[in-house]
């Protein structure tokens, strides 16, 4: 009995993770119909864990399930958007604060490697790869401070801001700005000027919600507007 549920709590797990990312990713794109029975075909999995699966995307506002209707993947909703900006930038405003108090000689180099790979795949426009080293730049500033826990639970609320942030590579928005800001932010922490490096910061993560009216505006499908 116990290795059933694991193996069952293993596939939710699965399918759970994959249709995730690939709503993050918008290979399921905002607005889109979905069923159990289409992904339980393509995933080859039993219904039972797509199921349990589409109930806990729906918790987090990635699925609107609607009976006798069905299951769509949600808008991306510019209230959820914004609120998750909020929270991400009145912590990592604290975060810089404590990097350019706490920073290792050690953690301030994988900071460099990062921005250099940043820098090469610019120049190269692969805009994919740029993507994730973006998210581990954010990322390696948590983990060098001690709060990789706090990150972890950013991702969880912010799957909305990030849908918005993946938009930006199919758009027309360049990554130099993106780039020459993480290069600021980083010199500042090496420099310890906390106050200018939490300045940098929210200048950083404001910028995206500078770009809504571009995206909006291109995509105007995938949005669920903010309610006047």
């Amino acid at each position: 009995m116990q290795k059933e549920n694991l193996k069952k709590g293993s596939a939710r797990e699965f399918i759970y993770q994959t249709l995730r990312d690939k709503i993050l990713r918008l290979e399921l794109k905002p607005g889109v119909k979905i069923s159990e029975s289409e992904i339980s075909d393509q995933l080859k999995m039993s219904r039972t864990p797509v199921r349990e699966s589409f109930l806990k995307l729906s918790q987090e506002d990635l699925l609107e399930i609607y009976p006798q209707k069905g299951t769509f993947v949600s808008l991306i909703d510019l209230d959820l958007v914004e609120e998750g900006r909020f929270v991400r930038e009145n912590i990592e405003r604290a975060i810089v604060r404590v990097a350019c108090d706490s920073f290792s000689d050690e953690h301030l180099f994988q900071l460099e490697t990062n921005l250099k790979m940043q820098e090469l795949c610019n120049e190269k426009r692969d805009y994919s790869r740029l993507y994730r080293l973006d998210d581990e730049f954010h990322r390696l500033l948590f983990f060098g401070c001690g709060k990789i826990r706090t990150w972890n639970m950013l991702q969880q609320m912010n799957t909305h801001f990030n849908r918005m942030r993946h938009l930006r590579l199919h758009s027309s928005l360049e990554w130099d700005v993106i780039v020459a800001q993480h290069r600021e932010i980083f010199r500042l922490i090496n420099e310890k000027r906390k106050d200018q490096a939490e300045e940098a910061m929210i200048k950083h993560l404001r910028l995206a919600v500078m770009e809504v009216d571009l995206l909006t505006a291109q995509y105007p499908e995938y949005f669920r507007f903010k309610e006047k």
